[in-house]
């Protein structure tokens, strides 16, 4: 059974802009009849910030993992499930989490290995970043929480973690929302040259492709991890706390491993595990994903990410693209917690 490591100080629906009805319907659970009803529309409003710990974290043994992961809404209501991406961690859903929780969802939103609490049982396990390893990971935990379905959804990192879910195993994704659309590559796609502006943004990649690059990372993850939130999200003026808060997650004992294999994999300089490749294989054929999606895209994304309409026709499900506009960048769910919250209540409610 899952422990409960922590309870936030501060409730969880304890901010002005959460109605009682809604305060209500998350801590005693909704009736059998209200399950998934609320719509998008009917979402208390939120603004970004809102919200500075979660009321409930928890961690269980999953797979070749010890998960760390915040929890919140009924027990017994639809789950969704949240992923983080690179350099964030589960503050990217402190706000979302409880507007999903008061329309009667459970919400899980997991550490992913090598960030927060989550840690590897066996120090023998190889600190493996290659994204079919972290898709696997999504399961395992789906299958120790007893979970047998769930809409999942994520940006960076998390995003195509949730591609690969909802592409490999789509009878365990109700739904899927992916902040840049279709993520899912191969080592041999990546070894194709871009053109030199697109090269560019992908700096990151070449600088920890060497050892000093390792090196400099672990040295200076903080600041690294900080000219990335800014580089990737120009517009949003995030203060030290809201950054301090996800900063703590990089302190993982395994964190600089995972990141430098996990962006070495994908050039080929780095091998992965055997017991991956029949997933690789079958990701390198870029599988058309067939569950309902809805893709969102911030206007102001400062990172690398493709053209909407390059991947349009990788879904073949109900599909939807969003844009949100307002200066919102990289950190979809964190920045616009509002609109992201609401694309995974229109998804899940088809």
């Amino acid at each position: 059974m899952p422990k409960q490591l922590d309870s936030g100080r501060r409730r969880f629906f304890g901010t002005a802009v959460m109605t009682i009805a809604a305060t209500q319907l998350v801590l005693n659970g909704p009736a059998e009849g209200q399950l998934g009803k609320t719509k998008a529309g009917d979402l208390p409003k939120i603004g970004r910030g809102e919200h500075t710990s979660f009321a409930s974290l928890k961690h269980i043994d999953a797979g070749v993992l010890n998960v760390g992961y915040a929890e919140a809404g009924p027990p017994g209501g639809p789950v969704v499930i949240l992923l983080h991406g690179w350099p964030y961690d589960i503050y990217s859903y402190v706000d979302v989490a409880p507007l999903l929780a008061a329309a009667g969802y459970r919400v899980i939103v997991p550490h992913l290995r090598g960030y927060g609490t989550t840690h590897f049982i066996s120090t023998g396990t190889l600190r493996n970043g290659q994204p079919s390893a972290l898709a696997v990971d999504v399961i395992a935990l789906m299958d120790a929480l007893q979970i047998e379905k769930a809409t999942i959804a994520g940006f960076d990192w998390g995003a195509r973690t949730a591609d690969i879910v909802a592409a490999l195993w789509p009878e365990r994704c109700n739904a899927l929302v992916s902040v840049s659309g279709y993520l899912i590559g191969n080592q041999q796609s990546g070894k194709t040259p871009l053109s030199p502006k697109a090269e560019l943004q992908w700096w990151y990649q070449y600088y920890f492709a060497t050892e000093r690059g390792r090196a400099g990372y672990d040295k200076f993850r903080n600041d690294f991890a900080k000219l990335i939130w800014q580089i990737a999200s120009p517009k949003w003026d995030f203060d030290d706390a809201t950054f301090n808060r996800s900063a703590a997650a990089f302190d993982n004992p395994d964190h600089v491993d995972i990141v430098i294999h996990n962006y070495r994999w994908r050039l080929g300089l780095a091998g992965g595990e055997t017991k991956y490749d029949d997933l690789e294989k079958r990701l390198a054929e870029a599988p058309v994903i067939t569950v309902p999606t809805i893709t969102l895209e911030g206007d102001a994304n400062g990172a690398p990410h493709p053209d909407p309409s390059t991947y349009a026709t990788k879904f073949s499900g109900k599909y939807a693209h969003r844009m949100i506009e307002g200066g919102i960048g990289h950190n979809l769910p964190q920045e616009a917690p509002q609109a992201f919250a609401e694309a995974v209540l229109e998804v899940a409610e088809g």
